[in-house]
């Protein structure tokens, strides 16, 4: 006899109010809810996608599963570091000349805390698909079948690099924020288009490798030669995944990585696009599914796919390398593979839960949002399509659709730590931030620390008398910053080592300056956002509740993420864990 099925399908960033100003366009999300229920979803505070999720998965706070944003501070360093893993090198090695040679293992360590509920599926023998899981990089190794989402890496170790190859005689070898631009030099109708590896791991001094890509151009179209193999690539058009090996020692150890290349322009100037270099889900460098198998079987079913945790490169179209509608095309590529998963985990499902998400929504919302309706619509349209497929192939299974947040307009910047020095909390000298003088900082979206260690030793206080004041005095003037900030919620005193002191939620039309993420401070206060990232979510959490649409009645008048944590499992006969505060929406 076959267990239950529930399928619940995770669309990043679908706000609940844009799906009631659009039900009739969205015929399958409204026929879910016309045999079911629609409502809003709450979310976490922060309501940063890594925060919202890692609730959702174990049913835990923020402060329990130590998520606070997408960046931690290091506290030892100051500086900002990735809130989803950490690579902890060899504990030995082997020094042969240039070479270090692990003699154990390196290990990636998730910064989330808690068992998954999928987890707890699997050790109660219920059988659990999840795909794209955001946070959950690396994938626990006992929680049935499992490809990791958010929070995976490329192979050069960043949230995905894309890199602009030019001829233009006026172009200079820069990095631009979430790229690099590298000139070119075409000679004969020939150019060298150097593809940056990551940093050997085997080599002491840790040097950068590199493939290259040979293009011979003619006219509109060019002739591509990577190690040996060969394609032709049309202007206007993309290349196939691209698979190449790079050696760390010859002739003993390599590794694999992909990328795919979009030629802008071929004539009369050269200009070409390539994406990050992504790991190869046919042998991948690092661990992205579990088993190791799922990726290496799912790619040989449906092809070579991203790997990268966030895969529309908005990036790109921030840095106008991607007009809109090439951005678009390439969303609607990455659209395309999550539409074939998405069919090869229907075809192989059977009983227990399948989970499967979509990016595209929030992807596209951070650039669409308010300006481009008909665009935007579009997306939720093609996923909205993908639930029909669903529907289609559910056999009898429920189905929940819910998100992890909803959207709201970008129009300010707030740079949170101009504020503190203008308030006198934060001191700034030549090189930067003063912290044997600065009393408190901003680092992430929402995060505020404060800082009341010695000179010398540059630590965090986490307890006395003093903190509580300064946190007393920094929560009443943030309050009385209207209209930018919407409430400042406090942490508890020792919640984790990253934890920051308190949350800064910005009310609609706000949000933290890109600098304010990176910790560092610019020259104004408020500045309009005149960039292409016209929309967010990273503000009070009220201001943008997910989305919960689901085939059957829901019964609590105001449900949240962590309550579908304890709903998955309850719906499968498996208590929740004691630390999960949720209760059932059924």
């Amino acid at each position: 006899m076959l267990r239950p099925r529930l399928i619940v399908l995770g669309v990043d960033g679908m706000d609940p109010g844009f799906v009631e100003r659009h039900w009739s366009e969205l015929p399958n999300l409204r026929s879910i809810r016309d045999r079911g229920s629609f409502s809003r979803l709450a979310t976490t505070t922060p309501p940063q996608s890594p925060v919202a999720w890692s609730t959702f998965s174990t049913g835990l706070d923020p402060v329990e599963h130590g998520l606070f944003d997408f960046v931690h501070r290091d506290p030892s360093t100051m500086q900002p570091i990735s809130s989803f893993a950490e690579v902890l090198p060899p504990k030995h090695e082997l020094g042969i000349g240039p070479y270090l040679l692990p003699i154990s293992g390196a290990e990636v360590r998730s910064f989330r805390r808690g068992r998954t509920f999928w987890e707890l599926l699997a050790r109660n023998g219920v059988p659990a698909t999840v795909v794209r899981m955001p946070a959950n990089y690396p994938p626990p190794s006992r929680g049935g079948e499992q490809l990791a989402g958010m929070g995976t890496p490329d192979l050069e170790g960043t949230f995905g690099t894309f890199t602009f190859y030019s001829d233009d005689p006026l172009e200079i070898e820069r990095s631009v924020p979430g790229g690099r631009i590298v000139p070119i030099h075409v000679e004969g109708g020939r150019a060298i288009l150097p593809v940056a590896g990551p940093a050997n791991p085997l080599r002491r001094d840790r040097a950068p490798t590199n493939v290259d890509v040979v293009l011979d151009i003619d006219g509109p179209a060019a002739r591509l030669t990577v190690q040996g193999r060969h394609w032709i690539l049309k202007e206007g058009e993309w290349s196939p995944w691209i698979r190449v090996r790079i050696a760390l020692i010859p002739y003993l150890a390599r590794t694999s990585g992909m990328f795919r290349l979009y030629a802008k322009q071929l004539a009369g100037g050269v200009r070409v696009y390539r994406t990050p270099l992504n790991l190869d889900p046919a042998q991948p460098a690092l661990p992205i599914s579990s088993p190791e198998r799922f990726s290496r079987d799912l790619s040989s079913r449906i092809g070579a796919f991203y790997t990268q945790g966030i895969e529309e490169d908005t990036a790109a179209l921030r840095q106008s390398v991607f007009t809109m509608a090439e951005y678009l095309e390439q969303s609607r590529m990455v659209h395309q593979e999550h539409v074939a998963m998405l069919r090869d985990a229907l075809d192989r499902y059977r009983e227990g839960l399948l989970f499967f998400y979509f990016s595209e929504i929030d992807q596209n919302s951070h650039m669409l949002w308010g300006k481009h309706e008909p665009e935007l619509l579009a997306t939720y349209q093609e996923v909205d399509r993908s639930i029909g497929t669903v529907i289609a192939q559910a056999r009898g299974a429920e189905i929940i659709v819910m998100s992890d947040h909803g959207f709201a307009p970008f129009d300010t910047a707030v740079d949170l730590n101009g504020w503190l020095r203008r308030q006198g909390f934060l001191v700034t000298n030549k090189t930067g931030i003063d912290w044997s003088r600065t009393r408190a900082y901003a680092m992430g979206l929402n995060a505020l620390y404060v800082n009341l260690a010695g000179r010398e030793e540059h630590g965090i206080v986490h307890a006395g008398t003093e903190r509580d004041g300064l946190l007393a005095d920094l929560t009443r003037r943030l309050d009385a910053e209207k209209p930018a900030i919407e409430r400042v919620s406090r942490l508890p005193a020792n919640a984790d080592r990253y934890a920051p002191d308190l949350i800064v939620g910005y009310a609609r039309g706000y949000r933290a300056s890109w600098e304010t993420a990176l910790g560092e401070v610019g020259n104004e206060v408020f500045t309009p956002n005149e960039d292409a990232w016209i929309a967010d979510h990273c503000i009070a959490a009220d201001q943008v509740p997910g989305t919960l649409v689901t085939t059957r009645r829901v019964r609590l008048r105001d449900p949240a993420l962590k309550d579908l944590t304890v709903t998955i499992l309850h719906y499968f006969d498996i208590p929740s864990e004691p630390a999960m505060k949720g209760r059932s929406i059924y």
